[in-house]
């Protein structure tokens, strides 16, 4: 059996697939769970967005994470969506709404039924949550993703309070990768000023060649399962 698990939550691109890509643990078995699949590992294609696929994430996790017996086991969340870019009540309410479940209510959801698994597992777990600057920064146009973002923060702080309380089992972390050369920054580039007021600033970022590469965030974020943080720290890689 492999000593070690490592299980990504939209790993088929950008800084999931880097994190995948990146693994330092070399008898690991790597799981990707998203939409179209990452290549060169275990997939569970699922849309994340669709509540009606997290309980069979969290199957996943009961049978792979619970059943464990490995050293370790890593759980990173990546994914998350910026569409639709726009402001608040301009926004059609089926695409608003995927939004709000994917970026805020998906990494709580997934987060607990990991915590679930991982209270039956002898294994050192830890728990990574992919934030953003958004979190705290306030943009026109991002309400439901700077929110999410918020939220997620705000869920890894207290949970990581509980997991001290329950012991320390798991140890939780929210990290701001800072700007990284993705699709998503893509679409932030491709957005009309009118529905992104900010745009321009982030134009001028990526041609200024400020945007980071996903493989050297993706070996800085796996750097920190081994740094001394207090459970249920949110950071940002760029302060790091």
């Amino acid at each position: 059996m492999s000593g070690s698990l490592v299980i990504v939550a939209g790993g088929s691109s950008g800084i999931g697939r880097g994190l995948l890509e990146a693994c330092p643990w070399s008898d690991a078995r790597r799981i990707d769970v998203s939409r179209r699949g990452a290549q060169g590992c275990e997939q569970l294609k699922l849309d994340l967005a669709n509540p009606t696929s997290w309980p069979l994430v969290a199957e996943m996790f009961e049978r792979e994470v619970g059943g464990f017996a490995g050293e370790r086991v890593a759980f990173f969340h990546c994914a998350g969506t910026l569409t639709p870019i726009g402001f608040a009540g301009e926004m059609d309410p089926a695409a608003y709404a995927r939004s709000v479940l994917l970026n805020s209510a998906a990494p709580q959801v997934l987060g607990a039924a990991f915590l679930r698994a991982a209270a039956r597992s002898e294994a050192r777990c830890h728990l990574v949550n992919v934030g953003s600057g958004a979190a705290k920064n306030v943009y026109a146009g991002w309400s439901a993703y700077c929110a999410g973002k918020a939220a997620a923060d705000h869920w890894v702080r207290t949970a990581g309070l509980e997991q001290e309380c329950r012991g320390g089992r798991v140890r939780l972390l929210s990290v701001a990768p800072g700007v990284v050369a993705t699709a998503m920054q893509e679409e932030i580039r491709a957005t009309p000023e009118g529905d992104f007021p900010d745009v321009g600033t982030f134009v001028d970022l990526h041609e200024g060649g400020i945007l980071r590469q996903p493989a050297v965030v993706a070996r800085e974020l796996w750097a920190l399962l081994d740094a001394d943080l207090e459970n249920g720290a949110v950071l940002d890689l760029r302060d790091a």
